[in-house]
């Protein structure tokens, strides 16, 4: 049977138990060694003491059946496990890098800081939700950072995993989490969106933005139930400061309704990366609360937003993609060019929420100096800019929807493998190179961006291209895609 307790000196499984780490409301952490081990790790052992919550041991059940499905720099690495029946535990890699727990003395912090921070957050959220898990307790003390820089996402007894059954939400009705951090669905008992993350994550930033937490921290459910109709100071009511655009990135994170939010975190990483870029609503300007007529009108809605309804989760990717189009704005035919409008449409008719980033490699001698202007004395980037707004202009989409990017390179396949990665993008759709010769010759970037890149190429190639002059005149059955 499993111990209660252990002490240091104890060997369970070949695991010799080194000092006590954590004593914490659910679980012990606890440093341990095995010979064959040659990194730092820990075991996670739940509380089973008496009068212990009977939650810890569904939370650790979640847990032990979750992060063995994970990997990647942003988890924990898992070592191993053992069953409740001899001795529960988790070994896990130790992550030895800073914590986010010094901030908490010197908040709040400079906008470049705390967008930085939540870049780092967001990337870590994209790296679980893409391997099906919503983290649901995200928080400073649940967030670490290794040397090399890569936040990680520890803890993961309140976690769901979509693919897997989820013992907590079978097991009880109360809400789990931390009350500051709780999203509105998840306070109600949807436990299944990844967006709740967002919501998290738009918590912390707008605490170490401004000091103050936006829902303050209620121990009741009436409390917490107010989160789902009374929205929060907007934070450059307590901050002048604050830039616009970043209060837009809080508030869309703090929307009441997951449909209101950022739909992936992949898109909220790209904001919070160039606030520049940031599409600014009303939500920027704000600095007062909704009047009361409006909460109260919230509060006695039989139907709070819609949040009754399932969430669709496992969709929220392939609807909300983020589509890179490869253009090469000095050898692409008119014809060719419709060609890849026409494909990128389709993309957007079939996501609406897809977020297009148009780029162009301008290509830089390898030995010779080059010039940003060209013999007219225009600058080269300001004028493929305008050229790649010409070219997507046709194609529509919501506003905000294209974003614009001329990067110089030499290669041009390394570049766009690199913005791919760098940014997270789910598809590249780009145009093949019309000469055999020069394929031949130098051979394909197409080619070479299809065999390494870490998602889905189409390549588009109009066969028609001598018969087609119009854009007019092509259609789905003349793309080679």
């Amino acid at each position: 049977m499993a111990k209660p307790t252990l002490k240091p000196g104890d060997v369970v499984d070949g695991f010799a138990i080194g000092p006590l780490l954590h004593n914490g409301g659910m679980a012990r952490l606890w440093s341990v060694t095995r010979p064959d081990i040659d990194f730092p790790v820990l075991m996670k052992v739940p509380r089973i003491d008496e009068g212990d919550d009977p939650a810890a041991i569904v939370s650790f059940e979640m847990e032990q059946m979750i992060l063995p499905k994970l990997s990647g720099p942003h988890v924990p690495r898992f070592v191993a496990n053992g069953d409740f029946a001899t001795q529960p535990y988790i070994v896990m890699e130790r992550i030895d890098g800073a914590s986010l727990h010094p901030w908490l003395e010197t908040l709040p912090r400079a906008d470049d800081e705390v967008a930085s921070l939540g870049a780092g957050v967001a990337d870590a959220l994209d790296a679980i939700h893409r391997q099906s898990v919503v983290h649901l307790d995200l928080k400073p003390s649940n967030i670490m950072f290794r040397p090399s820089g890569e936040a990680v996402l520890i803890d993961y007894g309140l976690a769901c995993h979509i693919h897997m059954p989820d013992l907590m939400a079978e097991e009880f009705r109360l809400p789990y989490g931390t009350a500051p951090y709780m999203a509105p669905e998840q306070v109600i008992g949807r436990r299944t969106d990844f967006r709740s993350d967002l919501f998290a994550l738009g918590v912390l930033l707008y605490f170490f933005a401004t000091g103050i937490r936006p829902f303050g921290d209620p121990q009741r459910l009436s409390g917490l139930r107010k989160r789902l109709w009374r929205d929060p100071w907007p934070p450059r009511a307590l901050r002048p400061g604050l830039s616009p655009a970043l209060q837009e990135v809080i508030l869309q994170c703090l929307e009441v309704k997951p449909d209101w939010r950022y739909q992936t975190a992949a898109q909220l990483a790209n904001d919070l990366r160039d606030l520049s870029h940031v599409k600014r609503t009303a939500r920027a300007e704000r600095l007062k609360r909704d009047p009361w007529t409006e909460v109260i009108r919230r509060r006695f809605n039989p139907e709070p937003l819609g949040l009754h309804r399932p969430a669709v989760v496992a969709g929220q990717y392939a609807d909300a993609p983020i589509v890179l189009v490869a253009i090469d704005l000095d050898t692409t035919s008119p014809e060719l060019a419709a060609a890849l409008r026409l494909a990128t449409g389709r993309v957007v008719e079939k996501s609406p929420q897809a977020r297009i980033a148009c780029l162009n490699v301008q290509r830089i001698n390898r030995i010779s100096l080059d010039t940003t202007l060209d013999e007219k004395g225009h600058n080269k980037h300001v004028t493929r800019l305008v050229q790649l707004k010409d070219w997507a202009r046709p194609i529509g989409g919501a506003e905000g929807a294209i974003t614009y990017h001329v990067v110089e390179a030499i290669e041009p396949a390394r570049a766009i493998l690199d913005f791919a990665r760098a940014n997270k993008v789910d598809h590249i759709v780009m145009g093949a190179r019309q000469s055999s010769a020069l394929r031949t010759l130098i051979g394909s970037v197409a080619g070479e961006v299809a065999a390494n890149a870490p998602c889905t190429v189409t390549v588009v190639r109009n066969r028609y291209a001598a018969l087609l002059p119009t854009e007019a005149k092509l259609s789905r059955d003349q793309m080679d895609i």
